[in-house]
């Protein structure tokens, strides 16, 4: 590595050790974290209007001089004051204030006031505005005033002077060197990066505010470009690492004897999406190094059967496969699904999860270990430190971001304890589609296949939006949906009392439902019971002695009752959009028309009227994927991944896709042909936290 391997040591803050303990706090350990901890807005005090002239409604200074100050009793106590100049005059309102103000805001002060006026019952007023004491004629500040963020103790005033400190003095030589070829630059009429930070931190008089307040000022635009080329070449370097190291090649057998005989089985034939992702990940599985690939497929597209082909490939190359998902019900869906499908091909699946009987648990870890058992399915069970594989040559995890970094390597390590230096192919399936700009950006190491289109003969689900003082609608709709022989899934988000949010609990309204329908069988299921309670009540109702489900969301992922033709959910307007389009997806999984009614409360904010907007007007995942990114970022979809994983700062993925298309195109091209400026401007944006390996 070049000299700015070093740059974290070398330019250590000189700072006491307090100071250093609050910088800290705010990801600043040395000076370029300082240079780059940007402003999050600015306050324009460049200018003073006229008192009388002054725009309302937006954040303005003015100047004058006290002429009244009280404190005011009612309607609450308060210190007003009011600023007069030769236009005319205002009121300042302080809710919260000190005896000291009331002395230093006295009669005759000339005062600036940086804020926001409003019509009030005093007439045109700011309230808690900025304020300093002036003399008169006193200068006006040179240019826009950044406002920092700030932990306890670390007022604006010191963040801003230890900016200003290394912007014009910094002791690390070089630290604001370009990164960027000069064609590079020009290719993409890049400012400086210099003068960006420069302009940021203190932009000049002349500077459009509103550019820079909507981070659209060129100056924006190149420090977003550089963080997501840092993104981009962390990750193509870590495909390229990956590339270089070895995995077991597990060939397609000439005749596809097992494949074969397990599709002969099938009352269906595979969509087109399904055949072209299974040509993907089998190619990907005769390689030297290994697959890391995300399987993506909306709600019902077929993953499972996908992967057990995978699985298959790997079976008849003597190597085990191993399928990993994050809860109870959903493996031991997979498990009862898999041997059904495995067992007439010879081919014995086990069984690991918490909940296990010690005499089954011991069974099944010898098996796995003896290769008995050539297909292990369970939950986070699988990666504990008493499971040995045989010889494991494929990891599949669904619902992948459910799962942290360190839990998805712990699975792949299994399959290199009797094997030193082979890695296990790695396949990542997710019922939550990924919008483009994310899987290209924080997947962008990962190889993607897409399932873009669902079996024949799946219904369409019909999402109704119904008020909660309609509740006796719903509840004849159910009786109707019950007497046609259908069953119903009633979804609960809480399991029991919540004063702070007031929602209905699975248990109450179980109870409930169970005196209005006494001509039912009502089931209850939710996260607190075992896990063998949850699976006979599921078996119950996927037999059909069950009509009626109570539920919590631990039905989200992977319930599978063709039956299921009504879900009731309660409180949607509580839920995300992946969450809601996930449980919708529980229902239409046969051939009648399926209704899911969403129940709300109102009023409505304006976040939840938004949501259920976007949940009743789509139905294709990824474009409800989209709609959630731009509403509530990429936490959502990167879930306990994002462990350990930088998240962007300044870019947003929704707004800055075209700067992300171009940092992905010029990736490759600076690892090629300028690979030291590549290191640098990763070491620059991203320090120690390089770790982007997918695992």
């Amino acid at each position: 590595m070049d000299s700015d391997a070093s740059v974290s040591d070398a330019a250590a803050l000189a700072v006491s050790s307090k100071v250093q303990e609050k910088l800290t706090r705010l990801g600043i350990n040395n000076e370029m974290d300082l240079a780059l901890h940007l402003p999050i807005r600015y306050e324009d005090e460049t200018h003073v209007f006229p008192i009388a002239h002054a725009p309302h409604g937006m954040v303005v200074q003015i100047e004058g001089v006290i002429v009244h100050n009280e404190i005011v009793a009612k309607p609450r106590r308060q210190l007003v004051c009011r600023i007069e100049d030769c236009s005319g005059s205002l009121c300042m309102r302080l809710l919260n204030f000190y005896g000291s103000q009331v002395k230093a805001y006295a009669v005759g002060k000339r005062v600036r006031l940086l804020g926001e006026i409003r019509q009030g019952f005093f007439g045109a007023e700011m309230v808690h505005p900025k304020c300093r004491i002036v003399k008169e004629h006193e200068p006006l500040a040179t240019a826009m005033t950044p406002v920092y963020a700030v932990t306890a103790g670390l007022p604006q005033k010191t963040l801003a002077r230890l900016i200003h400190q290394i912007l014009r003095h910094p002791k690390q030589p070089g630290l604001f060197d370009e990164t960027l070829p000069d064609g590079i630059i020009c290719r993409y009429r890049l400012p400086g990066f210099k003068d960006s930070v420069f302009t940021l931190h203190h932009p000049p008089p002349d500077t459009q505010i509103n550019l820079l307040q909507s981070r659209k000022h060129p100056a924006w635009q190149r420090v977003k470009f550089d963080e997501l080329l840092a993104q981009q070449l962390s990750m193509r370097l870590h495909y390229r690492q990956r590339r270089s190291r070895t995995a077991p090649q597990l060939d397609q057998k000439h005749d596809h004897g097992l494949r074969i005989r397990f599709l002969a089985q099938m009352d269906f034939s595979l969509t087109m999406a399904q055949e072209k992702v299974i040509a993907e990940i089998c190619r990907d599985l005769t390689s030297k190094y290994p697959m890391q690939r995300l399987l993506q497929g909306d709600v019902g597209s077929g993953k499972t059967i996908v992967a057990a082909i995978a699985a298959l490939q790997a079976i008849e190359n003597g190597y085990q496969a191993a399928i990993m998902a994050p809860t109870e019900i959903l493996a031991e869906q997979h498990f009862q699904k898999l041997s059904a499908w495995f067992r007439p091909l010879g081919i014995q699946v086990g069984w690991l999860s918490s909940g296990q009987k010690k005499k089954d648990r011991q069974s099944a870890l010898a098996a796995i270990e003896s290769g008995t058992a050539m297909l292990a399915v369970g939950t986070h069970a699988l990666f504990q430190e008493q499971v040995s594989f045989y010889q494991l040559g494929l990891a599949i995890i669904d619902e992948q971001h459910r799962f942290g970094v360190h839990q998805r390597l712990a699975l792949r390590m299994k399959g290199m304890q009797q094997h030193a230096g082979i890695f296990p192919h790695q396949l990542m399936m997710s019922a939550t589609p990924i919008p483009r700009t994310l899987s290209m950006s924080y997947f962008a190491d990962l190889d993607v296949s897409i399932i873009d289109e669902l079996p024949p003969g799946r219904s369409p689900v019909i999402t109704k939006l119904v008020a909660d003082n309609r509740r006796s609608e719903v509840v004849a709709r159910i009786q109707q949906a019950c007497r046609q022989g259908k069953q119903v899934y009633w979804v609960c988000p809480l399991i029991e009392e919540s004063e702070t949010l007031q929602l209905q609990t699975a248990v109450e309204t179980c109870e409930t439902l169970c005196r209005i329908f006494t001509d039912l069988n009502v089931g209850l299921v939710h996260g607190r019971l075992t896990a063998q309670e949850k699976t006979n009540m599921m078996t119950l109702f996927k037999q059909g002695d069950i009509q009626l489900l109570v539920a919590t969301t631990v039905i989200e992922v992977g319930v599978d009752v063709p039956n299921a033709s009504l879900m009731v959910i309660e409180n949607a307007e509580r839920m995300g959009l992946s969450q809601l389009h996930q449980l919708r997806g529980r229902v239409g999984r046969g051939a009648d028309a399926s209704v899911c009614i969403l129940l709300y409360q109102q009023p409505l904010s304006s976040i939840a009227r938004e949501r259920l907007k976007i949940i009743f007007e789509h139905t294709d995942g990824f474009e409800i994927a989209r709609q959630d990114l731009r509403l509530r970022g990429p936490g959502e979809f990167l879930g306990a991944r994002q462990s350990g994983v930088p998240m962007l700062r300044f870019a947003d993925l929704d707004q800055d896709g075209a700067l992300l298309t171009d940092a992905q195109s010029v990736a490759d091209e600076m690892l090629n042909d300028y690979p030291d400026l590549a290191q640098r401007h990763i070491r620059r944006w991203l320090g120690d936290k390089t770790e982007y390996l997918r695992v």
